[in-house]
């Protein structure tokens, strides 16, 4: 791996500068006494990014700690997570709501300060990180953010939308695919704004990174089109040029490879994977003090010239915002439509009638596909949510993701809203959360349901940090056929149903794929996911008992039996609902009454009033069928123990969509002589 020379040993910088030495070294001694009290952390990164840090934030680093949500702030991610103690204590030294008690309540429970950042916990944090690789790619989705944004709201000598995303990586980071994938998309639309800093430290958890991490990573980000700087990491001067040097290239995003020594002024831990994920012990951290020339008897200590220097940045970004607010004043008396618009999307507000455009699609037993009816509706409201910024991962066609008339995002055409990811879903989930944490912007994005596996780590975090990411994931069964069982997801919806905070959509006509779209919109607290369809369905009559709206409320009676009446439930989603249906003829016929309920959201219907589930699935009907063409899973919830789950539990076969139905009992007729069987010995 191609690096620059060792670092300099030197406890100061060259030039001298006592006081920025003594804000480094308190942020390492701050590092150090938190993962001491909590006798869990990393110390090592923190002791080892301080200077690099320090220059980023003091120097460079356009932020508001009075106010955390300035829109027009720069965006700082700590990809290396589990560094956290490094962020936390520029947070507290910055000026932010977090206090010096904060950092002693350290990996505690109630805290603000969690053994990994976590948005919406602690002021200042952007994002989640914790699994090595995401925030690198989370950056750059708040990137592409600022790039399209920029283009919509700036007007001449008035650049409202106008920031750096920066972020501290590690090589960690740069080992999981995830990052070569974001790396490889940053590089391609030319993100100038982007600017990374690389913690070169070349140890990990299992010791030297030799062991397993010996690539050429300048020639690895040189190919992928980054600008490559490097520098000593312990030289403030050289790491402001470097960040100078990045900023000032426009085409391409920088990578600043800092040679580092991790667990910086430890006599016996510096350079060691000792340093790395554990306390250094209450003997070290005082011998390291006394390298440091702090008094080793003092935890938790800010001189109080340290917190002079650095909460300069309180009053730094107040003036900072008040001269954007004033500008954005000065462009509204000029353009008072497009800073309104600039306002409704940082508040996150969805257009007043956008609904309206919604279509509403006729009976037609032939019906189309679930993932045509969701082209078809994207495409009747994508000019009302101008936000609306998506594509696919190279399925555009499959997925029907493409909003026509609204061209694509190029490094030459920022405009656009169509979002062309390659086969990069890993990239893809990840840059969908960097956009949507950004703001401004509402992301979505298609693939194949079987590929939900590629995009689950993001998925997860967009899940725990309650962001509204819309995935469109078609060919959702059993019935995208040939391809066999590689492509055809059998567990996924009961894997991502297990997920808490995330919103799972499996509708089951043309007309429940529009209520659908406009439950993802409205959902605000986690992601959305679109189940559909490669094979038609469909499309039902409608009646006001049975009207679609009601779907929203995640289940409700289909057909015209009510459920108290009934003398079975048949419980469906998607592609399932139809055959239900008509299963309910067949056992009509042989005398039994049953209901058909689509329940294309189980997350809603669980939070209906009582009232609702009662007239959906009234206790006193027992007899309750699940049909879904995919995994058991998790329907004793709403059969209960008595009743009937069909379904797949196995992998599927390569054969046309009609015979893979039959041969796994999914037809109508199958599924009724199943529910006659069970029923006749019940």
């Amino acid at each position: 791996m191609s690096l620059p020379s060792t670092p300099s040993d030197s406890m100061s910088n060259s030039p001298a500068n006592p006081l920025e030495q003594l804000v480094v070294n308190t942020i390492r001694a701050l590092s150090m006494d938190a993962v001491e009290k909590a006798n869990s952390g990393h110390p090592g990164m923190p002791m080892g990014m301080a200077d690099a840090a320090y220059v980023l934030w003091h120097n460079y680093l356009r932020h508001n700690p009075a106010n955390p949500n300035w829109f027009n702030r720069d965006r700082f991610i700590l990809s290396a997570g589990h560094g956290s103690m490094l962020l936390y204590s520029l947070l507290h030294l910055s000026g932010y709501e977090v206090s010096l008690e904060d950092l002693k309540k350290f990996r505690q429970w109630g805290s603000n300060t969690p053994g990994h950042p976590e948005v919406g916990m602690t002021p200042g944090v952007e994002t989640t990180t914790g699994p090595l690789g995401q925030g690198f790619a989370t950056g750059v989705g708040m990137a592409i953010a600022e790039n399209h944004l920029a283009s919509v709201f700036n007007v001449a000598n008035s650049a409202l939308i106008d920031h750096y995303t920066y972020a501290i990586v590690s090589d960690g980071d740069l080992m999981e695919g995830v990052s070569h994938e974001a790396a490889s998309l940053a590089g391609h639309l030319q993100l100038g704004k982007l600017i990374y800093l690389y913690d070169a430290n070349r140890i990990s958890i299992d010791g030297s990174t030799d062991l397993s991490f010996t690539e050429d990573v300048t020639k690895r980000f040189e190919a992928y089109g980054w600008q490559v700087l490097q520098c000593d990491g312990h030289d403030r001067s050289a790491i402001a040029l470097a960040i100078e040097s990045a900023q000032k290239e426009t085409n391409k995003p920088s990578l600043i490879v800092c040679r580092t020594h991790i667990g910086f002024g430890s006599p016996s831990k510096q350079d060691s994977e000792s340093s790395h994920g554990s306390p250094l012990g209450s003997d070290e951290v005082k011998a390291t003090k006394i390298n440091l020339g702090l008094d080793p008897e003092q935890e938790f200590h800010v001189p109080v010239e340290v917190y002079d220097l650095m909460r300069q940045a309180i009053q730094k970004g107040e003036e900072l915002q008040s001269k954007w607010e004033k500008q954005l004043h000065s462009v509204a008396s000029t353009h008072s439509e497009l800073v309104t618009e600039l306002q409704r999307r940082i508040q996150g507000h969805l257009p007043e009638n956008w609904v309206d455009h919604l279509p509403e699609f006729p009976a037609n037993p032939k019906g189309l596909a679930s993932r045509k009816a969701f082209g078809d509706v994207l495409n009747a409201t994508c000019s009302s949510l101008p936000e609306l910024l998506g594509g696919s991962a190279d399925l555009t066609g499959s997925n029907n993701t493409f909003m026509t008339g609204q061209g694509v995002y190029t490094p030459s055409t920022p405009l656009g809203r169509n979002f062309h990811y390659g086969v990069r879903e890993h990239a893809m989930g990840a840059a969908m959360n960097g956009m949507a944490l950004h703001g401004g912007v509402r992301p979505f994005g298609g693939t194949f349901l079987v590929f939900a596996d590629y995009c689950r780590p993001a998925i997860r975090l967009a899940a725990l940090s309650h962001i509204p990411a819309i995935y469109i994931f078609t060919h959702d069964s059993i019935g995208l056929g040939e391809d066999g069982p590689t492509h055809q997801p059998i567990e996924h919806l009961a894997s991502l149903r297990a997920m808490p905070n995330v919103q799972v959509l499996r509708p089951a006509d043309a007309n429940e794929v529009a209520i659908c779209w406009k439950m993802a919109l409205e959902h605000t607290k986690g992601p959305s996911l679109l189940i559909l369809t490669r094979q038609n369905l469909p499309t039902q009559e409608r009646t006001a008992f049975n009207h679609v709206t009601h779907a929203e409320k995640g289940a409700y009676v289909v057909g015209n039996v009510k459920s108290a009446s009934s003398d079975v439930i048949l419980i469906a989603t998607g592609s399932e609902v139809s055959s239900a249906l008509q299963a309910s003829e067949i056992l009509s016929d042989k005398g039994f009454q049953a209901a058909v309920v689509s329940m294309p959201s189980w997350e809603q219907f669980r939070k209906q009033p009582l009232e609702w589930k009662e007239s959906v699935l009234p206790s006193s009907v027992k007899r309750r069928v699940s049909i879904e063409a995919a995994a058991t899973m998790g329907w004793m919830e709403w059969t209960g123990a008595e009743g009937l789950q069909i379904g797949i539990d196995h992998f599927g076969a390569s054969a046309p969509a009609e015979t893979l139905f039959d041969q796994f009992g999914l037809t109508p007729e199958k599924i009724a002589s199943c529910i006659l069987d069970w029923m006749t010995k019940s």
